[in-house]
């Protein structure tokens, strides 16, 4: 999100959805670089500011900081939400008026977050306040003059989507996909099911099916036996089991451990293939 450019051109033409172009209605708002490549450009936030903030095309969202949440009116009654591992002081909103220079852009997305990396960089170049990107700049044509230290901004019929939105229902959609069921086919295939009480501490763990015509029935496997150790592996829990089964290699004899009325006993199974 934050980054340094390690080259510069003199003058960087950036056209979200069409031709760059100066036009009568081009708006240039000077602009401070610092020594780490950050372009830094004053904002005015819902009327209140100006506040320093990082311009950053490599952002895909506006981030701004509690004291423009606070000052701004942006901070609501919401608990506070944690956003990748990093406390969101107020979770998302929408800037009524978001001000650059005579620009001025309304209903603008934004997330108000002390983020970590701005606070440190606060630190070292004196206040900065947050980080405008995608959500501003791509509803303009943009050219970025860096001999006059100047963006130059007209507006164009792009409008960006909310990526947060899009970036927020992919991670919900990957979070559902991973709770449901799913049915995994190992390259060999056992034909038995294993289980194993919470309270059982005992070496091994149960086999409580064996299927029909299938490499364990072969091998003489049966329901009810304690499986001990897999291929020298120790099955101790299911998940055990499950871990040393995938090690082995179909169409190859494993050597498997059961105990069987108080016995042990060893028997060689040779796992079918999986599909």
């Amino acid at each position: 999100m934050i980054r340094a450019w390690l080259a510069l051109p003199l003058v960087t033409c950036l056209v979200p959805g069409a031709l760059c172009a100066d036009t009568s209605e081009t708006v240039t708002v000077p602009f401070n670089l610092l020594i780490t490549k950050h372009i830094v450009i004053p904002i005015k936030v819902n009327g209140k500011g100006p506040y320093r903030v990082v311009f950053d095309t490599g952002a895909p969202i506006n981030l701004l900081g509690s004291k423009i949440g606070r000052e701004a009116g942006l901070l609501g009654k919401e608990a506070q939400l944690p956003l990748f591992g990093i406390l969101a002081v107020g979770g998302q909103a929408t800037i009524k008026s978001l001000e650059v220079g005579d620009l001025k852009t309304e209903n603008v997305p934004a997330i108000i977050m002390d983020h970590p990396t701005v606070q440190t960089m606060s630190q070292l170049f004196g206040p900065i306040d947050g980080i405008v990107g995608f959500p501003f700049f791509a509803r303009y044509r943009l050219v970025i003059d860096y001999r006059s230290r100047t963006l130059k901004l007209s507006l164009s019929k792009f409008q960006p989507p909310d990526v947060f939105q899009a970036l927020t229902e992919r991670v919900m959609a990957f979070a559902e996909e991973d709770n449901k069921p799913k049915v995994i086919s190992p390259a060999a295939l056992w034909g038995m099911a294993v289980s194993k009480k919470a309270d059982d501490d005992r070496a091994g763990v149960d086999i409580s099916q064996v299927y029909s015509a299938s490499a364990a029935e072969k091998a003489g496997i049966r329901p009810g036996d304690r499986l001990l150790t897999i291929d020298g592996c120790w099955s101790d829990s299911v998940i055990d089991t499950y871990q040393a089964a995938s090690r082995c290699k179909p169409a190859k004899k494993v050597p498997v451990v059961l105990e069987r009325a108080g016995h042990e006993l060893v028997l060689e199974v040779t796992p079918d293939r999986g599909l």
